[in-house]
């Protein structure tokens, strides 16, 4: 499968990355990116063809990947209309309904829609794949086998169940950074270096997140085992309830999702 990316930047990258480490051959990607240090860097890394706009040769693909922003999506998807075919269309771009990128690329109907996660530029990510409904069974195994060079893949039902994608795993990594900060204070308040509170803090985010996914057992019961009766954890988690933290995160993330149905009623006008 001939693959063209449509930007080159950290996410593309990445995915590129993935899909040779997965014995992909460097002949079958392509990528349309128009800075030339970007361009060089990829040829030089990863050994693989740059264009510097849409051309005919650039766009000789089973595949198209757009990794560009979604404010450029509608002036990318005019020059790709006439030059698709019928390719696979896979989407990173966030806020991006289908039916309104399909529009923009002459009622294209072959589209699946992916929110990633940051995680991906070390090949941690988990993504979040709609399929419209022109997409064939052979399409959606291709896509999650390009999204799986990256991490995990999980694919919704509905379109929408991609804000609440985007609202938890694709905000997601700022959350856990949020916490991490938090540890770090405080760890640093009370008398650590630096260095170690960094390392406290990561360590024990990283460590319990593999604890939680090896486990068989849900995530309360293992908080539950760490939660002494009179102990200090307990005496910790009081205080997180008293000041109604746990509600306070599903706000949030329901406030992220919101925003993600606005952007899409932003960026699909039109």
């Amino acid at each position: 499968m001939n693959i063209t990316f449509i930007g080159g930047g950290n996410m593309a990258t990445a995915i590129i990355g993935g899909l040779l480490q997965r014995q992909w051959d460097p002949q079958q990607l392509r990528v349309v990116e128009i800075i030339a240090a970007a361009r060089d860097k990829l040829e030089q890394t990863y050994h693989i063809q740059t264009f510097a706009g849409v051309t005919a040769e650039s766009m000789q693909a089973d595949c198209v990947v757009l990794a560009i922003k979604p404010q450029q999506m509608r002036e990318a998807a005019a020059q790709l209309a006439p030059l698709i075919a019928n390719a696979l269309v896979i989407t990173i771009a966030a806020g991006i309904r289908g039916a309104d990128l399909s529009r923009w690329l002459g009622n294209h109907q072959r589209i699946v829609r992916v929110m990633p996660n940051t995680p991906a530029l070390v090949l941690a990510g988990i993504s979040g794949l709609y399929a419209m409904p022109g997409v064939t069974a052979d399409d959606r195994k291709r896509a999650g086998e390009i999204m799986g060079a990256v991490g995990e893949t999980v694919w919704v039902a509905r379109e929408e169940d991609i804000d609440a994608v985007t609202a938890v795993s694709g905000s997601g990594p700022a959350y856990v950074f949020y916490f991490i900060e938090a540890l770090e204070q405080a760890a640093r308040d009370l008398g650590m270096s630096n260095e170690a509170a960094r390392q406290l803090a990561i360590s024990t985010f990283t460590g319990a997140s593999k604890l939680a996914a090896q486990s068989t057992e849900d995530i309360a019961t293992l908080r539950a085992r760490v939660t002494s009766k009179g102990g200090t954890t307990e005496r910790a988690l009081a205080s997180m309830e008293s000041d109604q933290i746990k509600s306070a995160i599903v706000r949030a993330v329901k406030a992220a999702a919101d925003r993600s149905r606005e952007l899409g009623d932003e960026l699909g006008r039109g």
